[in-house]
Order: structure tokens, then sequence, then C-alpha cells
């Protein structure tokens, strides 16, 4: 801190005095050797002269010389540790204010936000206790954080009031008197803004009557409020309580001055609450006209008001301590992040009485666990797949479903829990606490494999007869064999194909055989023909086809040469052994054997010494073939049964890097049998040992899961501290969930997944009432007391009786009061009014017995009737004061019931779960009922003999009628069988066929919709189909030798001829000729041949030829003789596509519908097409043809593909009904509703409609306060003053429809009668009964409230609530009472749909020198206020010097300036000199000399006021038009008109000697707002 210390002293001789002060700087660091206290700090010192510069410290006082040193608290750095700053938030943004509060206008106009400050409070504490210690400790450690810190308020906003009202009227009919007008308040200030003006203008008004003498002034008895009620403890006060009235003229208040005295305390028993009667007094005075107080006398001519009366001394409310606090309501972290709370309680020991203070809250509630824990949705594992929910109601499959795959549905459960921090498992709560976060799926699609059958390859041929085992060959008994291939094996169904081996028993088995390889050309032994040899490989293997060395084959080695024989000129010519036919049988047995042939031909006759043609029977060979008996064996294997475990296996479990175990290694076993083809099974001997399949493999065992449960979920709450009397005892609940079941021998579920059980025994809640005691007799003001009072001085009138009131317990003894407050209900009343009768009052005698009654309806009345002289008095005589006869209804207990309206929803009966609560678990339900029988539910109306509502239970005991109601069950669309397979689409290789459905029946009441039909209402289903184009085809055979027909054999040669036989092949054995197609014509059965002579060349078959062009080729089989030549052995020719060559491709038909096992609903299946080899002239062929012209095949004709499931709507549980949405009436409803966890999807059922179920609770009748208009305020005896209002307090039944105004109070109650008026005292209220108790202030009603607007900036608002204002003004009767006069006032409250204003200044025209000037709100309404005041044009333009020439006139720019038709002549120094005529626009006929022309224009300001008209009365020359006379002339006679007339009817038929009253003269008068 800077520390100034103001010395003078003298710095010379000369008495000179200077002011210098001591300048103290900052305080160090402190410090020391070691931590603690023993710290020095140190700062510096200068001596400094008020202008500026230092001096010596001697010229400074020593005796006034700050410290420059000091014992500090040296800090350590482990200190940081302890201590630390601590900052609040910061507070509301605040104006900067000025200095000393100055108040400044502002200069310029806020455009976005003023400049304001924020604070906030800063100090270092210690983080042990959160204890304050001094500043600089923390800032050893960091810097101070800042106190304050700039901010931005909105632009100030003035208090914007309304225009002022009409003038009132004058407040006398003589003399002077006061006229008043308000106006409201729009807008209240804010942020700095001006405060609100003066919202009553006063003005005085007179009358030109004088009000006669000695009627100046009326007088009216006033009365102030009541005093408190108290008791005097002495005598001197009783005394001192004397009435003193002050009749002087000075007094403001003439006060009648009351006191009380102790009166008789009410007799309390033990136990029970002290109650003390006293007394409470008023104020009375007599009020003169003009505000000032008269003589008593004056007031009360006939009566003397009450100023005194009997009251109850007041008693505060005692409580209790509080109760400790009770759980948090929220013990987990919640998804909406608010804090849960907790509450505590007290209850009341004494009740307020005679108006002492009244209770403070008994319930007390904060916030707890304010981070709490989260709750989160969770699942059950997925239930098993079912297909059975996708079938229609019309599917033949529903019968049996044991068997049903393909796509399916599995559905689970989902649960809420509370997340847990140190659990692997949470307790399931109730659903509601996670409504805040999305529902996981409860259905998902799933799928099931289906069964198919495995594509396996074709047998091949039977081996060689081969040992069972090569490696240890054993006996002559041996296995051929032959196998077959998978081509494809079904998806997720491993070794489910058939056995691919079989065998049959041989003799003579071998392990090694030759294999021979011939290849390459005969080569003649010598020359170029005759016998010779060709090369052959010999190649030794085993049984598997390896190559192995030569010795291991036991036959000898087949030699490396074959001998053959080229032909030479003369020989014979033979051709190639044609390939082995099929065998004829595939097995041989007694009765048939196979066969095999092959053949050859003579293609040319041997010459003269050439080797001679074999035989004709050499050129055919038959041999055996399959002379294998008919005896197949194969093996046969079962399924693989379960993994179990095995003892005898060394290792049963797997253990990985981290040392857990895994699930343990067992064995399958399967069944392995020999099996006989045709017979059955055989002993294992006689099938082949080594193909024998594995009866036994290991596996790994599936691992064992025990069932998994969540915790129990906790308990229901019991009911609260006690039971009431006769109750059943209350019971509460838990549940758990299973999160997956068990498995693989893991352990069982438990049985139990619900408990209930009986709450603690709770004690019964106890038994308390009240007990009242005698009325005390009726207590009045004493004696002493009224003594000097006005008012009757005999002791009698207006008192209070008081009783006692005490708490009885279960045993009839009296217990503390606060027990009957807590169990025994509203506390009996302890006072009531009493009077006593003065000897003035009307005398009654007692009430007779009521009248009986005659049925419901009816009335009964009892009477009495007056005694004495007060038969004789009028006032007695007042029906409407002192009733002489009463009635009252009779009570009736006939009661009517009727049903009121709707009919609720049908309800199907539920099946639930027991125990297990709606909407705590979220379980989606395939095979749900959403038809059938059931109830509905009607609300019925009991109703008294009046037609009032009364308890249901009076009519019902439910307060319903039901009856049997059907919901329609819906009806799946219906298609008809499926129709036959059309033809192919295709007459000739691979197409399409195609069966249908049509529809039969629509979908009705919500079921299952068609699938995507056609225009004729059909589905189809399409698979590939082969037309057989060959059906019948014709078949050749080899063609014969040529033969020569000749007669000698010398010309065996040259040309001859060779046939064949034909014949038609199809499905049967001997077909006709015509079945062929006969586009293809009859293969012909001879033609001509040449049999090569003995010398000529022999040629080979000539070979195919390949298109595009036709060539082809042939080989020498015989040389010719020397002299002779070969043909050519290459032909080439062009070719002609279609007719001498054809082009060969591929054509693939459609693909076919999607194909499912007949099983299967929907999921994965296949879809094929099928491949053709076509020629190009369209005619189908083998596929092999396009392989031998090199067509690539890369055409897919299978695929997988996936059908769609039809999957139904799926639906949550109904969840529970909801709380009646009224408690009483007709209007309320409860709900329940559900949601869907699955949409439908294809085909499936759709989801319903009704989601949200309705029905009407039981109709209870309604009881509401009903509060009726405030009276006129009621003086009691007296003129003006602070009195009373009352309104009636009445309870009304109703059906739930009454209006709720802000006026009436709802409260229910328990009977229908209507509660007596209660009477409120308010605050002071103004008589204005009579119009001439005059001299009080008063405030008027508060006006209506202003429209909503908001706080805006460029006309748009960044806030949703608005604000409204009201104001009421204070209306001043006597201006000499001004000083007691209240203050205005205004309040504000929020409101919604605000709108933004704008405030901009408008002005008027100019009428002279002067216009007016306001303020406009942007809806057009004309304030005060809003307006930015510096901006504010001017009222009045002025001009220097004055504009005094003619026709000139002061300008906006402060210039003078001519009329319109005048322009300006200036001087030399700017100034105007005159004023000259425009020419050309003026009258050339006018006399500039005659007045007329001099004087033509007319006055400025009437020339503005007529510039705006359509019609110019004046015209451009200055004169005025002629239709301005004629309407002048007529507007004379109307006038004249109208006052003849009003002669004529206001004539008085006589003569009356009172004068007409005067007119009151117009006064104005300022109040000093800007705007006047």
């Amino acid at each position: 801190d800077m520390l100034l210390i103001n010395t003078f002293s003298k710095l010379n001789e000369s008495g000179i005095k200077s002011c210098v002060v001591f300048l103290a700087g900052q305080w160090g660091r402190c410090l020391g050797e070691e931590c603690g206290s023993g710290g020095v700090q140190t700062r510096t010192l200068w001596c400094v002269h008020s202008e500026g510069w230092t001096s010596h410290h001697s010229n400074c006082p020593h005796a006034e010389q700050p410290e420059s040193q000091r014992p500090c608290f040296k800090v350590c750095e482990w200190h940081q540790d302890l201590f630390e700053w601590e900052v609040s938030d910061w507070a509301t943004c605040v104006l900067i204010p000025f200095p000393h509060n100055q108040v400044k206008l502002r200069t310029g106009e806020c455009i976005t936000a003023q400049h304001g400050i924020q604070r906030r409070s800063v100090q270092c504490v210690r983080t042990s206790n959160r204890t304050s210690v001094m500043s600089r400790i923390c800032e050893f450690f960091s810097h101070k954080p800042e106190m304050e810190q700039a901010c931005l308020i909105p632009c100030p906003q003035d208090c914007v009031v309304s225009d002022f009202s009409y003038w009132s009227s004058c407040s006398k009919t003589c003399g002077t008197g006061l006229q008043h007008r308000t106006r409201d308040v729009l807008a209240t200030p804010m942020y700095g803004g001006a405060d609100c003006p003066n919202l009553t203008h006063t003005r005085p008004c007179s009358n030109p009557l004088p009000c006669p003498p000695g009627e100046q002034h009326q007088y009216s008895l006033k009365v102030g409020p009541w005093s408190d009620c108290w008791q005097p403890q002495d005598k001197v006060v009783w005394q001192s309580g004397r009435t003193m009235l002050d009749f002087s003229s000075s007094s403001k208040d003439n006060l009648v001055k009351q006191h009380t005295q102790s009166l008789h305390h009410v007799p309390h028993h033990p136990k029970s609450w002290d109650m003390e009667l006293g007394y409470q007094t008023r104020q009375v005075r007599c009020t003169r006209s003009d505000g000032r107080s008269a003589m008593l006398s004056l007031c009360t001519q006939d009566h003397t008001p009450v100023n005194y009366q009997t009251c109850i001394m007041p008693k505060h409310c005692e409580i209790s301590d509080w109760s400790s606090w009770s759980p948090c309501s929220k013990t987990c972290r919640c998804q909406d992040l608010l804090p849960g709370y907790r509450i505590r309680t007290r209850h009341m020991k004494q009740i307020p009485i005679g108006g002492g203070k009244q209770c403070p809250a008994l319930e007390e509630k904060e916030a707890c666990n304010i981070i709490g824990d989260l709750y989160v949705w969770k699942s059950t594992a997925w239930g098993d797949c079912r297909v059975a929910p996708l079938l229609s109601q019309q599917d033949r499959r529903l019968g049996n479903v044991s068997g049903l795959c393909g796509g399916g549905v599995q559905t689970r459960e989902i649960y809420c829990v509370q997340v847990p921090e140190h659990q692997s498992l949470s307790r399931p709560v109730n659903g509601r606490l996670c409504a805040g976060s999305d529902i996981p799926s409860s259905v998902q699609r799933c799928s099931i494999l289906c069964p198919q059958p495995c594509l396996l390859s074709s047998w091949s041929s039977w081996g060689t007869c081969l040992h069972d085992n090569c490696l240890e060959p054993q006996g002559r008994k041996g296995f051929r064999q032959r196998r077959r291939q998978v081509l494809w094996e079904p998806l997720g169904v491993p070794e489910s194909c058939p056995h691919l081996l079989e065998s049959i028993p041989c003799e003579d088995p071998i392990c090694y055989m030759w294999r021979v390889e011939t290849g390459g050309r005969c080569i003649p032994s010598s020359g170029t023909c005759g016998p010779g040899s060709v090369a052959q490989r010999r190649v030794c293997v085993n049984d598997q086809g390896v190559d192995v060395s030569n010795g291991q084959c036991p036959d000898p080695a087949p030699s490396p040469t074959v001998p053959c024989e080229v032909s030479c000129p003369g020989d014979c010519v033979i051709s190639s052994w044609s390939s082995w036919s099929s065998c004829s049988t595939s097995c041989s047995s007694k009765n048939s054997e196979g066969r095999q042939r092959r053949s050859r031909t003579m293609l040319a006759l041997p010459g003269e010494g050439g080797k001679d043609c074999p035989a004709s029977s050499a050129l055919k060979e038959w041999r055996e073939c399959n002379n294998h008996p008919c005896v197949v064996f194969h093996w046969e294997a079962t399924s693989w049964g379960p993994c179990i475990e095995n003892s005898s296996m060394s290792l049963n479990r797997t253990f990985l890097e981290n040392g857990t175990v895994t699930c343990a290694v067992g064995v399958q076993n399967r069944k392995v049998t020999c099996i006989k083809m045709n017979v059955g099974q055989v002993i294992s001997k006689r099938c082949l040992d080594s193909a024998r399949p594995d009866g036994v493999r290991p596996c790994l065992l599936p691992c064992r899961r025990d069932c998994k449960v969540t915790p129990f979920s906790e308990w229901t709450t019991c009911p609260g501290s006690c039971l009431p009397a006769n109750s059943t005892i209350p019971t509460q609940s838990r549940y758990r969930t299973i999160i997956h079941r068990s498995a693989n021998g893991g352990q069982e579920c438990p049985d139990t997944l619900y408990e209930e059980r009986d709450c603690e025994a709770l004690p019964q809640c106890p038994s308390y009432r009240w007990q009242t005691h005698r009325w005390q007799l009726c207590s009045l003001v004493p004696d002493s007391i009224r003594q000097g009072k006005a008012g009757p001085t005999e002791p009698c009138g207006d008192g209070l009786e008081a009783r006692g009131v005490s708490c009885i317990g279960e045993d009839e003894e009296q217990v503390d009061m606060d027990l009957c407050l807590q169990w025994g209900g509203a506390m009996p009343p302890r006072t009531r009014p009493c009077r006593i009768p003065c000897k003035d009052d009307c005398t009654f005698t007692t009430w007779s017995k009521f009248s009986e009654c005659s049925g419901c309806g009816t009335f009964r009345s009892r009477k009495r009737s007056l005694t004495g002289r007060s038969k004789k008095r009028d006032h007695c005589l007042r029906a409407e004061l002192y009733p002489l006869l009463e009635t009252e209804a009779c009570s009736c207990n006939d009661f009517l019931s009727q049903p009121f309206g709707n009919w609720s929803s049908c309800i199907l009966p539920e099946s639930i779960t027991p125990g297990f609560p709606l909407g705590v678990r979220q379980s989606g339900h395939l095979d749900q009922r959403e038809c059938g029988h059931g109830r509905r539910y009607r609300a019925v109306t009991c109703l008294d003999w009046q037609g009032r509502p009364v308890s249901p239970s009076l009519c019902s005991e439910s307060g319903y009628v039901e009856e049997a109601c059907h919901v329609p069950c819906p009806l799946d669309c219906k298609l008809s069988d499926w129709s036959p397979w059309s033809p192919c689409s295709t007459p000739c290789g691979g197409g399409l066929k195609i069966r249908s459905k049509w529809l039969r029946e629509k979908s009705f009441n919500g079921g299952r919709p068609c699938p995507k039909l056609d225009l004729k209402n059909q589905v189809y289903e399409a698979i590939p189909c082969q037309s057989a184009c060959r059906q019948f085809e014709w078949v050749v055979e080899a063609w014969s030798t040529c033969t020569i027909n000749t007669v000698t054999e010398a010309s065996a040669c040259g040309e001859g001829l060779q046939s064949r036989r034909n014949g038609t092949v199809g499905q049967v054995n001997s077909l006709d000729d015509s079945l062929c197609n006969q586009e293809d014509p009859m293969p012909v059965r001879t033609q001509t041949c040449i049999l090569p002579c003995p010398g000529d060349c022999v040629m080979s078959q000539w070979e195919i030829s390949q298109p595009p062009s036709r060539r082809r080729r042939r080989h020498v089989l015989r040389l010719p003789s020397p002299e002779g030549t070969c043909p050519e052995d290459i032909q080439t020719e062009a070719c002609v596509l279609n007719s001498t060559c054809f082009i060969y491709h591929y054509n693939v038909s459609d693909w076919s519908s999607c194909q499912l096992s007949e099983m299967a609903v929907c999921g994965p299946g296949t879809r094929s097409r099928l491949l053709d080899c076509v020629r190009s002239d369209g005619k189908v062929v083998e596929l092999s043809v396009c392989e031998q012209f090199g067509q690539v095949n890369t055409w897919r004709l299978s695929e997988g593909c996936d059908v769609e499931c039809p999957v139904n709507c799926v639906l949550s549980d109904w969840s529970t009904w909801s709380e009646c949405s009224h408690t009483c009436g007709h209007q309320g409803q409860m709900l329940r509703s559900r949601s869907i966890l699955q949409s439908a999807h294809k085909e499936g059922r759709p989801c319903p409609s009704q989601l949200l179920h309705t029905r009407s609770c039981p109709i209870r009748p309604c009881y509401s306060w009903l509060l009726g208009d405030w009276s006129l305020c009621h003086v009691e005896g007296a003129d003006c003053g602070e009195g009373v209002r009352q309104r009636n307090l009445t309870c009304i039944v109703h059906w739930g429809d009454w209006p709720q105004q802000e006026s009436s109070l709802t409260r229910p109650r328990p009977s229908l009668a209507a509660n007596p008026t209660h009477t409120y005292s308010i605050e002071v209220l103004i008589c204005n009964g009579n119009p001439l108790s005059l001299g009080d202030c008063h405030m008027t009603e508060w006006s209506s409230w202003s429209s909503c607007q908001l706080t805006c900036l460029e006309r748009r608002s960044f806030e949703t609530i608005g604000r409204q204002t009201r104001s009421r003004a204070v209306v001043v009767q006597v201006l000499e009472n001004q000083e007691n006069c209240p203050q205005q006032g205004f309040e504000t409250r929020p409101c919604k749909g605000g709108t933004c204003h704008t405030y901009e200044w408008r002005t008027s025209g100019w009428n002279g020198n002067e216009r007016v000037v306001w303020c406009q709100r942007s809806d057009g309404v004309n304030v005060t206020g809003g307006c930015f005041l510096q901006n504010r044009p001017t009222t009045v333009r002025h001009c220097h010097p004055p504009c005094s020439k003619p026709f000139s006139h002061c300008t906006p720019s402060g210039v003078c300036g001519c009329e319109k038709g005048y322009i300006e002549v200036m001087t030399t120094h700017g100034f105007l000199d005159y004023c000259t005529r425009t020419p050309g626009i003026h009258n050339k006929k006018a006399d500039v000399k005659t007045n007329s022309g001099l004087l033509k224009p007319g006055p400025s300001h009437i020339q503005d006021f007529f510039s705006d008209w359509s019609l110019q009365p004046i015209g451009p020359d200055g004169r005025v038009q002629l239709w301005a006379y004629g309407v002048t002339a007529a507007g004379f006679l109307l006038i004249v008109f109208i006052i003849a007339l009003s002669f004529l009817l206001c004539k008085a038929p006589k003569p009356t000697s009172s004068p007409c009253p005067p007119q009151k003269p117009l006064t104005l008068a300022y109040d000093g707002d800007m705007d006047m």
C-alpha cells in the first residue's frame, strides 16, 4: 500500500510553509534463513513535495515517518500445498458508477451496449479446512486473481409512460376545486435508464358560483386500523388510557387513544395450549373536507363508533427442530445429469393464533448426489432362431414346424440397469430410468441352415486288382476300386456327402504294374515297307500311379518294341482298330458276363503276290469286361456324435500363454460299417480296410457355460412409518432376469426369479383426537377500560367466548398437543364471537324445533318471534337483519346411476409373467395376442336427488359398467396353390418354365399384405428347363467294305459301293423313321466308293476341317507302285457359312427365381441357368462341340441369392395404466401404451395403428372454492377510514369443467355445503361512498397490463421471456395533504410472445415559428420516454436578426426566407433585404397600385395550412376562389339555423330566476415534464 502522510515544516527562515509527504513503496518479499515467523520485510520511503519533487528525509517530520521494516512469515515452497486462492463466481454485471454517485445525462445514444463491471471475492484459504488467511501468503506462490473485470450491459431503457388521460370533473360544484388526469407506465426503467415521471397531473378548477356560507366544509368520521391485541399490566397503564381529544386547528389528527387491560385467562388443562384474551382499539377522528381535523362532536351526532373490542392475544408459531435428512432421491448418475434431492421436515408445536407469526416452511429440500450414476439398457442373450413366426396363416407347414429352416427371427429381453463402479453385474431397475437413451433392438433376423444334397461326379472305371495294403501284402485276395469326387459340398454341413469309394473282391492282386505308352510311327525293318516295329515306353508304377523303380514290378518287363507292318504295294490294307465299345454289363453273374468289341475295315485288296487280307472274322475282336462278380462293398459312416470327455487322453485341457484355461479336448465317435450293395451290413473284412473311415477323432469340447442371471433388483418400497387401522399387511417384491441360460452341462438357472415378502412389522398409526371443553363466559372489554370512551357504557355488546382444547391419546389420557397436530386432523375452533344483549337490543324467543321432512327434495323450517318492546322497534322488524324463519334442505340417500362418456378400447386379457411389473423389461414377443374376446369399460356417474355428482362408490363398487367385446383377428393375404409348370420357354435347349399363384383374398384387419403382384394379380416362380432338341435322331453304323460289283475277280478294284444301316434312336427301342426331324434328311444308306487297286496309293480318311476355311488332311497308308502316285493329302475350299461350315457359340438362359429349400420360408438360396452350344444356324448341339472349336466357357450357371424375410411387426408389452389425468370430474383418463420394437418388413404383418389405450377414470365429484367479488369498502360506524371488504367463499360441486379463474381457489372439500362468508382485512381503503368526504390522497386502481415487451437490439431479441407492466397513480384531493400522500407504484411480471418496440421523434408542421414534437412507439402509440433526449427536434425556430421584412419568415436553417410566391433579395452581407413577387405566376390583370395588388399574399401560416388540401381555397394569384365564398355563406346559414332551433327547443314555458350555470374556465398548469 502507498502510505501518504501530510506534514508541514519550515523550510527557510522566511516562514514559507510547504506541503511535504512521506511516500512508501511496496513491501518486498519476506526474507529469512528459515521458514516460519522469523522473516523480515522492507520497503523504500521517499520524502516528496506536493509539487512532485523529492526532498531529503530530514525535511519530513520524523515523528510521522512510517515504518520501513516489519517482521513477516516466510513462506516455503512446500507451503504451496497448504494454501490456495478461493475465487467466487462473477457477480451480476452492474453499471460503472459516476464519482460521488453523480447523475449525468447521456451525451451519446447507446447503439449496442454500455460498459459495466463485474466483481468477485478472492481470498487465500487453507486447503485443509477452507479457513481464510492473509492474502500475501498466496501471493508468494501466484498473483492474486483479478477481482474486477469489464462487462457489457444492454443499453439503458428509460421509463416509458402513455399519454395523459382526459381531465376529470371538478372535485367541487361550487367554489374552487381540483381536476386531475393520469397516465400509465408502459415500460419500467432498466439498465440505468431514467426514472418514471409523475403519473398524475393536477390543476385547480373554479366554479362561477361561490359556495354558500357555512357550507364551505363538510365533515366525515374516519376510523383508523385496529391496534395490536394486548393486555395492561398495572393500573397506571389503565389510567393513561383515557381518551384525550385535541381540537386545535393545527393538529393534524384528533386521536382517540386506547389502551388495554388484563382480561381473565382462559383456563387450560395440562398439556394444552394457553390462550389469552385481550382487547384492541382504533383511532377515531372527525375530518374536514380540506383534510384538517375537527371536533369529534361534529361527526358523531346520533351514535359513537365502537373503538374497542375483545381480541385474542397473538401467539407465534412454534416448530420443532429439523429431522435428519432423508436418503437422496437419486443414488446414481442419471442420463439427464440432474441432481437428486433429499428432504428434512419439522412439525408445528404451536399453531399461530391471534395474528401471530405464521409458521415458516416445514419442509426443506436440497440437491444431493450431483454427480450420481448412469442408467443404461442391457440385454439378455439372443434366443433360438425361429422360422414359424414368419409363416402366413395359410401355410401348410404350420402343422409341423420341426424341420423348418432358412431365414428366421430371434428375440431377447432388454432391461434397464444402474451402471456400477466396481461390479461386473448390475441390478435391474425400472425402465423409466433409462427413458432418455435409445432402446436396443430386441428382435433380429437369423438363419437356420437347410440340408442340401452333395453334387458328385460319375463313378470312375474299375481299377486294377490291388492288395488292400501294398506295404504288407497278404494272400491272393485283393480289391478293385472305383471312385467319385465331390463337385459341390453344402456350406456349414461338413461330411454330409455319401461314400466316395467302392470296392469289389478279386484274386491275384498286385501292388506294382507296368504302364506302357505306345507312340510314334511304324518303322520297317528293311526298306520302305514290310514288317517293322513301333517303340513303346515302359514305366513301373505303384497302386497310386506313381513311378517307381522297374525292380518293384514282379512281372517281366514288356518288350520295348511292338511289331507292326507297313503295307507294301500290292498288300492288303487294313484300317486301325476302333476304340473298345462300352461294356455290355456292369458286372458279371451266372447268367451274364460283360463283353466289349472293336473292329477294323479292309481299305484295299491285295494284288498279285501281295499279302492277303485276313479273314472277315479277324476284322472284329471281342473281350471280356467287368468280369468281376456283382458284389460291391463300401464303408458307410454315421454322423459324428457329440464331443465327450476322453479319460484316456493325456491332454484334456489346453493352456494359453497367459495361463488361462480354455475348453477341454475330447473325442467324437461314429459308427463305421461295411455295406454290401443291395444287401446291407456285412462283416468288416469284406470291405477295403485301408479305406475304412475314422470312427474316433479328437475334438474341442464345447465350453461349459453356466446360467447367468442379474442380481435381484431392490425391494420395492414399503409404506411409510406406520399402517392405518384395519389395513392389510403390505408386501414388497424384487426380481431378476436371466442373461443367458446354461449350456454344455453348465449350472442350471435358478428356479426363483421373483420373490415377494411381507413388509417388516410396522406399528399401527397412532390414534389421537381432539377433545374440546366447555365454552367460557362471553368476555367483554372491562368497564374500567370503557370509562371515558365513546360508545355504550353498560357491560354489553360483542365479545368472545373461548374454550380449552386438549389432545387425547389411545388410552384416553392427555398427551402433547403437537401429536394431534400431526395425527389428529384439523384443530377445532377455540374461540367464537358472542354477544351480551344491551337494553336496546332486539329480543327474541328461542328457536323452535325443525319441522319434519316429507321426502327427498323437501325442506324443513323453524321459527322464532320478537318479544317485549322489540315488537315496536322498527329496526327489529327488518327481516334481512333479524330473520324470524330459517329453512334447510332435508337429507336424502337416494342416488341415481347412469353411464357417461364413450366406451373404452376393447382390452384383451393379458398373459403376464407373475411378479414382473410391466415397463421393467422390453421383450419382443413374436406370438402376441392381438385379437379375440376382451372387455370394454364405461364410466358411471352417481347423482344425488338434486342431480349433483357424489362418490361413485355409493352407486357401484368399481365405478364402471363393463361388457364383452371382440377384436377382429387379422386375415392375411391369401393366394391360390401353385399352378402346374408351364412348358419350357424354348423349344430346344435351355430355358425357363413358370408356375404362378393368383390372388384369392386380400388382407384384412391388418393381416399380412400380399407380395408384389403383376397387373393380373399373380406372382410367379421360374426354374430352368432343358428342351430335348434331339429326342429322336438318326443313328448310323460304320460303312461296310467297299464292294466291287463285277463278275471277274480280275477287276476287283476301282469304283464300287458300300452301305451302312440307319436307325431312329429315342426313348423307345423300335421307332418309326417319321419321328426324326424331317428337316434333317435321312442319312444315305449306300454310297459309291473307290477300292484301290493293288498298285494304287491308299490314303487314310479325311480329318475334321476347321472354319472359317474348309481344310482337311489325310496320310498315306500304302505306297503306290513305282509308276503310280498318291493323291493330295491336303484339301482346302472356301467356307460357306451354315452350308459347308458352321460357327459355334455358347448361349445362356435367363436366371431362375431364387430357389429355397422346401422347408424354408426365406433366407439364402440359389438361382441357376442353363448353358447351350448353339450352331450358327440356330441348331443346339452338344457342349463338347463348342469346346472342340475353342470356345471358352466363362459363364456362371449358379449363384447364391437371398429372399428377404417377411418379418412381422413386434411390439413391446403394454405399460401399466397411468395415473388418472384428473383427480375428479368426468375428464379424467388413464392411458397405457406400447412401442414398436421391430417394424414390419416385406410381407410381414404391419404394426397396428392402436399403440395407445385409453380408459375413463371413475367419475368422482369435484369440489372447488368459489370466491365471489369483493364488496364495497365497509367502515363500521364511520364514514371513511380503514374498513373491510367481504366476499363469499362457497364450496361448490361440479364435473371438473368449472372455469379456473385467478379469483377462485380450487381445493378438495368433503362436503357440498356452502361455507359461510369469510371477511378479510386489507390495507387502508378510502371510503368513496360520500363524495363530500374529501381531504385524503388515494391510489387509483391498477392499470391494465401493458403489451409484452422484449429487450431488443436492432429489432431482434435474444430472450424468450418478456415483461409486462402496470401502474397506479396517486390522486390528491387537497393540496395541503400532498406531503402525506403515498408514492406512485408500478409492478412487472414475465410474459411470453413479446414484441420489439422502437421509438422515434415525431413533429408537426410549423405553425409560424413553432411546432409540436412528441415521441412515438413503433406500434403508433404516443409515449413519453423511450426517445433519446439529445436527439429531440426543436419546437421553436429562431433567426437573428429577427425576420421583420414583409412576407418573410424564419426557416428551419435559422436564416430569414420569403413566403411562397416570393423570392429573396439579399444584401451584400448575406442578410435578407426584401421579398419580391416571383415573376410569371401571378395574375397579369392585377393592379399593383391598388391595395389588393399590394397586399395580395395572405398570411403565411394560412397558406401553409391549406397547402396540403386537394382543393385550394386560395388561388395561385393570392385571391380567394369563388367556391370558397359559397361554402362560407352556406356555413353561416347553417349556424343561424342551429341557433334558432336551439332557442325554440330550450325556451322554458315559465321564466325562472336561477341563472344559467356558468361554464368552467379552462386553465392550464405545468408539472415540469419535458413534453408539456
